[in-house]
């Protein structure tokens, strides 16, 4: 995917729901075609039926609904006249604000004037006089009788065509709608994913806030180029096409004229994207700084406060805050001096160039165009623009949605480890480290040709000043990293050559800073893991010691515990820890620090159940109070990567080596007593 555009990349997503966006897309276009025959409709009753009475009339001695009596006399209009027997032509023409009745044909229409009853029509040299008789309103009406029910059929489809498309432009937008957030939800799902396969090493060097803006706020503009941007242009075009397919029909030469806003529009979107992709990448970047700024302040606020630093963080942010400002004024400025500017050249440019092509029509009566032409045409045309309106103003949100999608599939492109659910059998948990190496940033090792072996039930303890490597063995264990040189086994077998799932299936860590989810006491033992029945959850509370404060809880295992635990003490929330890891009978069990932040009496009940629970079992202990792991069965002193000193705890401090000294600095001198 990663050789894909952006834009093909969001065609891809599109079309995992393009049966509803086809059929909103068909219900888009015949409500279109609905609502643009408003104008073909009324050019029809103003030339045939308002303007009509000017038609040749006939005079007839039959009777119909279409036959209008005058001074004595029958009269049937051409239109009508099919099938009728007829007599004489006559005509009624408008001149000023009535009409008159001419009992002869007219050879030619042209200028018209009225002396008296005497009506003079004037073409060019030509000039032709009639005796005309002055209609009554009446009268007027009278002639006017025949159009009445088509004019009524008329109006009352066009009533019907606009609810039929009110009805189909509510499917349309229901389901386009509809298919953008089904399409937005899926991608939230796939960023989400990506993120549970994304080593280690990804989240330790980007603050979370930024990470956090790319599953939501990102997301959330591309979502708005879904809903709004991509609908507006794919109605603008239907609509466009539309208007183009009528006023082809209505007259060729014309059409092609207003043709010359599709490649003016269409070279503006690449002169906007062009200038305009440069603000929004800057906005986006201060938007995701501003995040991560915000979700770090809310966790170092008792930081913030303690150290009386909420002025100093207040003046950073705003700092962040004030760029975000300055470029979203800049492309608001950009917006506002072109969107409004373009539009509107356009309008007014095309209607210069359709009254300069009618006013010279207008000249030669023999190519003289209709009241209803003109109208059609005025009015197809002021229908043109509001789609070209609608894309021009869509295209500022367009390019902040493009800008968001390059940071989500950005994202989406890191390399990551598919989840295999894969169930292995349980392993020994015999570990070796052959000659291992690492190194976080490829240059400098934090690891030098580690060798150790970890029988299985045995417990390895790692101590060591702060960058001694205590916890990089851990993370190769974990291969939340992977080693640059040597091995690591597990029973015999390379651990890079398995999944990393597979690996950590039968393993569980306990952090110095326990770590709860929101949720219950229960779950976040079980982790919401199918395997981990209840009675697991309950026999894992009872052996780590943590099942008298549980029960005192309200409402026991299924009490509520919000984001981080906060309403439990430190020493609650690390045997929840430690119960979660024993309920999943981990093979390997690492404790890192994780006895470090709790009370004597805590660390007493979890050292008895440990006793208890790590027969069969290779514990790995990270520890900087030494006192902690007088029992472990090895002790590897690290130093700058190296292992300078092992065996377990009378071994070392016979020795007096670097254990021996660390050992001293804590219990004191006369603690040490060395048999």
């Amino acid at each position: 995917m990663k050789n894909q555009t952006t834009g093909k990349r969001l065609v891809a997503y599109a079309l995992t729901f393009k049966k509803t966006i086809l059929i909103a897309l068909l219900l888009l276009s015949v409500a279109v075609a609905a609502e643009l025959s408003g104008p073909f409709i009324a050019k029809k009753i103003i030339d045939d039926h308002i303007l009509g009475i000017e038609a040749t009339w006939y005079a007839t001695t039959e009777e119909n609904e279409n036959v209008v009596s005058y001074r004595g006399e029958s009269f049937v209009r051409e239109q009508y006249a099919e099938g009728i027997a007829v007599d004489r032509e006559v005509r009624i023409l408008q001149i000023g604000r009535f009409f008159y009745f001419v009992d002869e044909p007219v050879l030619f229409d042209g200028q018209r004037s009225l002396d008296g009853s005497l009506l003079t029509i004037t073409l060019g040299e030509q000039k032709v006089e009639y005796e005309v008789e002055q209609l009554s309103a009446a009268e007027v009406w009278a002639f006017y009788q025949p159009e009445i029910k088509p004019i009524v059929f008329l109006l009352a489809l066009y009533l019907g065509l606009l609810l039929f498309a009110a009805l189909f432009q509510y499917g349309k937008s229901v389901l386009l709608q509809s298919a953008a957030n089904r399409i937005i939800q899926k991608m939230r799902t796939d960023v989400f994913q990506q993120i549970q396969r994304l080593p280690i090493r990804y989240f330790d060097s980007r603050p979370a806030g930024k990470i956090v803006s790319r599953i939501t706020n990102d997301t959330e503009a591309i979502r708005e180029l879904y809903v709004k941007v991509l609908a507006t242009f794919f109605t603008s075009a239907i609509y466009l096409i539309g208007i183009y397919i009528a006023l082809f029909l209505l007259d060729v030469q014309l059409a092609l004229i207003t043709l010359l806003v599709i490649p003016i529009l269409l070279i503006w979107i690449v002169l906007y994207r062009k200038y305009a992709a440069k603000y929004n990448h800057l906005i986006r970047s201060r938007l995701s700084d501003m995040n991560g700024m915000i979700n770090e302040s809310i966790q170092g606020m008792p930081i913030i406060q303690a150290f009386r630093r909420k002025e100093k963080t207040s003046d950073e942010f705003e700092a962040l805050n004030h760029e975000h400002f300055t470029y979203q004024n800049k492309l608001l400025s950009l917006n506002s001096l072109t969107s409004h500017n373009l539009v509107s050249v356009l309008r007014n440019l095309t209607l210069v160039l359709l009254i300069w092509y009618f006013g010279g029509m207008s000249l030669d009566a023999t190519t003289m165009i209709s009241i209803g032409m003109l109208y059609a045409f005025v009015d197809y045309i002021g229908r043109m623009f509001q789609p070209v309106t609608d894309v021009v103003n869509q295209l500022a949100q367009l390019e902040q949605a493009r800008v968001a999608s390059i940071r989500v599939f950005e994202l989406m492109d890191e390399i990551g480890e598919d989840v295999n659910e894969q169930l292995i059998p349980r392993y020994k948990g015999e570990v070796s480290f052959r000659n291992v190496s690492f190194s976080y940033n490829g240059k400098n090792d934090v690891l030098k040709q580690l060798s150790f072996d970890a029988k299985q039930g045995e417990t390895i303890a790692l101590v060591g000043h702060t960058g001694s490597g205590k916890s990089s063995i851990i993370n190769l264990l974990f291969r939340f990293y992977d080693y640059q040189k040597g091995s690591i086994l597990i029973d015999g077998m390379d651990i890079q050559k398995m999944p990393r799932q597979q690996i950590r299936k039968h393993m569980a860590i306990v952090l110095q800073e326990p770590f709860l989810f929101s949720g219950t006491i229960a779950t976040n033992v079980s982790l919401h893991d199918p395997l981990i029945t209840r009675e697991k959850i309950e026999q894992a509370i009872r052996d780590v010691g943590a099942e008298e404060f549980v029960l005192n809880l309200p409402n026991g295992y299924d009490e509520t515990v919000i984001e981080k635990g906060s309403t439990l003490s430190a020493g609650q929330r690390q045997l929840i820890s430690f119960a979660r890891a024993l309920a999943f009978n981990p093979a390997i069990l690492v404790l890192d620090e994780a006895t470090a932040n709790i009370d004597s009496e805590t660390e007493a009940m979890i050292q008895h159940a440990l006793d208890v629970v790590k027969e069969g079992r290779t514990t790995f202990i990270i520890a900087h109070r030494l006192s902690t792991i007088k029992h472990a069965d090895q002790i590897l002193v690290l130093d700058h990567g190296e292992i300078i000193e092992r065996g377990n705890h009378e071994e070392l401090l016979k020795g007096k080596g670097k254990y021996y000294q660390m050992y001293q600095l804590q219990v004191g001198k006369q603690a040490v007593h060395i048999s």
